[in-house]
């Protein structure tokens, strides 16, 4: 999958570059793990993108280089997978960036895989999945709301992210910028489940 990532001016980059803490292509700054750092200077809808984007890439590295059992392994008490969590987090985006803010029905596997009696089906059938299956799910639908907030965003410029839109099934109604600050979370509460289950898994440690 491909991540937006936000640039730096000449000065800034050659002294982030210099650093050794990031590396600058193209003036794009990824950092140690791959992970586009966010905007320091953008506007509104480029700074919360790239914090999203920051977060996403996050999960994604959590995730990386592992196989379909360590995908599967738990850190009791909790019975969260990592696999578990892209698939939720697949689940999260369609929900937010397709049927709320894109005003699409809900699509697959959702629509028809999502039994009344197992409210969290995303997570539990993880555990049947493959981990290629899993990521490219994952990377699927993040690139989809990419795209929706990107049409978005060229239809109605910055006025996009105060738009409201009808969500909770008609019961409320919320803005692009309220998703997206919303998404931001989302991924931060489950990156911080993420870092403690990898390293339960091979010891790999970090931010």
């Amino acid at each position: 999958m491909t991540f937006d990532q936000p640039q730096l001016s000449g000065v800034g980059a050659a002294r982030l570059a210099r650093s050794g803490r990031v590396r600058v292509v193209d003036q794009v700054m990824i950092d140690e793990h791959g992970r586009p750092e966010p905007p320091q200077e953008g506007g509104e809808a480029e700074t919360l993108r790239g914090f999203l984007t920051y977060q996403r890439a996050t999960l994604e590295w959590k995730c990386r280089g592992l196989d379909d059992e360590q995908l599967r392994v738990t850190l009791p008490p909790t019975t969260m997978t990592l696999g578990g969590m892209l698939k939720h987090l697949a689940y999260v985006e369609d929900y937010w960036f397709t049927e709320v803010i894109g005003g699409e029905p809900e699509p697959e596997p959702w629509a028809s895989g999502r039994p009344e009696s197992d409210p969290d089906w995303d997570w539990n059938s993880a555990a049947t999945d493959s981990g290629d299956e899993l990521r490219a799910l994952w990377a699927e639908r993040v690139n989809r709301s990419d795209a929706i907030v990107q049409a978005r965003l060229g239809l109605d410029g910055a006025a996009a992210l105060s738009k409201s839109h009808w969500a909770w099934g008609g019961q409320g109604r919320v803005c692009l910028r309220w998703v997206l600050a919303h998404m931001i979370e989302e991924y931060a509460r489950h990156n911080g489940h993420a870092d403690l289950i990898r390293e339960s898994i091979d010891g790999q440690t970090g931010e």
